[in-house]
């Protein structure tokens, strides 16, 4: 079950712009398939709080659905060290694995 962008949207509009609003509208946004949405909005979330890992998790997915390979490189890397520097040890496993699927040679 996905969340109502437009729900979540308007909150923002009324000014509850907070690291959860916009880690959800983000993750809304992968979901849809609004991939540049979701970058803008876990971007956010991340000014929020940049020692987020969820977020950081997702701002790498939604970079890699776009395309945008070397950036989702860039924002796993800091999810990792950031997971890492917390103790989220679970949330760095996972970002390593993404990490190194987007770092494997393409098959010809």
């Amino acid at each position: 079950m996905s969340m109502d962008v437009s729900i979540l949207e308007k909150l923002l509009a009324a000014g509850q712009d907070n690291l959860m609003l916009r880690f959800g509208l983000g993750n809304a946004c992968l979901q849809q398939g609004e991939y540049g949405r979701a970058v803008e909005h876990l971007r956010a979330a991340l000014r929020h709080d940049p020692a987020h890992s969820a977020s950081h998790k997702l701002l790498g997915k939604a970079l890699a659905a776009a395309g945008r390979n070397d950036e989702a490189v860039a924002a796993y890397e800091a999810g990792i060290r950031s997971a890492g520097e917390k103790g989220d040890i679970q949330a760095a496993k996972e970002m390593k694995v993404f990490l190194k699927r987007l770092q494997k040679p393409a098959a010809s």
